[in-house]
């Protein structure tokens, strides 16, 4: 990652203020953001993924929103591939990559490196399906012992999918999948990155989310919800529509809870979302931790200066 000799990356929990400090930050260091989100990724998912607003994005310069129709996906290994490249473009414009966002995968992607694993073949699949029908996901398990142990002590003999894929990838490559998961190689090597995160309180957290939530509901987040599920074409099960908050209003939608239990449960979904971010910062290496935004704004401005005249 040579061509992209400094990053900033902005990360904390949802809810912590990361994107009124982006702008702030991108103002002062003419930076441009590059969102780390895989919910804002998608066209229409607006007041619920807390977007910023359209005029805000002209003024400062926003990255990898709005890329897809709800009805797509989107992967960690996608998002590795546009950030790489919107980085270097920011970059050869002399002006610096801001990286903010929630979706612990893919800063995890980008700082840790993704495995090289081969596409799925249907054949072989369809091969392993049979004898995991026939045998048993434990008798499968026993021939993932024998090739493969390392997979096998973090692999469940109950999880078939995870099994298979193990073996499927074995008798691509001739490879155990955990020798080749360790040959993963990180994007940001040789460039100088900047970890910060927000960490309020976890009251104060709560507080944030559940009045966010609220503010949402207020400015239209349910007319937007119905707006999706009036299409047709989407179901809960498709990645945009499972985003906290969107699940919540459609079930609603769908009539299996009322509006109220829709937005407690939004809330508390949210929240739960927020520990689990938490939960990835806290096993984080090499990250500042500021408790306000104001604070890491700070912190940010004054890493740059000193990183630049260090360079």
């Amino acid at each position: 990652m040579s061509r992209v000799p400094t990053v900033v990356l902005l990360m904390g929990p949802t809810g912590a203020g990361k994107s009124d400090l982006a702008l702030e930050i991108a103002e002062r260091l003419a930076a441009e953001i590059v969102s780390v989100d895989s919910a804002m990724v998608y066209r229409g998912l607006d007041i619920g993924t807390a977007k910023p607003a359209r005029e805000d994005r002209e003024r400062i310069p926003h990255h990898l929103v709005d890329l897809l129709d709800p009805a797509d996906s989107y992967s960690a290994g996608q998002f590795v591939r546009d950030a790489l490249s919107t980085m270097q473009a920011i970059q050869a414009r002399d002006r610096l990559p801001l990286l903010v966002g929630g979706t612990m995968l893919y800063f995890h992607a980008l700082l840790n490196g993704l495995a090289r694993l081969p596409s799925a073949d249907v054949e072989i699949r369809r091969e392993i399906d049979a004898r995991l029908a026939r045998d048993g996901s434990k008798a499968v398990h026993a021939e993932l012992e024998r090739i493969d142990p390392e997979a096998a002590a973090r692999i469940h003999p109950n999880d078939p999918q995870r099994i298979q894929r193990a073996l499927e990838v074995h008798r691509l490559t001739g490879r155990p999948i955990s020798a080749l998961q360790r040959e993963r190689l990180a994007p940001l090597a040789g460039a100088r990155v900047g970890r910060f995160v927000i960490s309020p309180s976890r009251d104060e957290l709560h507080e944030r989310i559940g009045g966010r939530f609220e503010r949402m509901m207020a400015t239209g987040f349910l007319d937007e919800v119905a707006r999706l599920h009036a299409r047709g074409d989407l179901t809960s099960d498709k990645p945009a529509i499972r985003a906290v908050g969107y699940r919540q209003l459609w079930q609603h939608l769908e009539g299996q809870t009322s509006l109220e239990e829709a937005v407690r449960n939004g809330i508390v979904a949210t929240r739960r979302l927020a520990k689990r971010q938490m939960t990835w910062l806290r096993a984080l290496s090499r990250a500042e931790w500021l408790n306000s935004p104001t604070a890491a704004g700070e912190r940010i401005l004054a890493w740059v200066a000193a990183t630049a005249e260090s360079a």
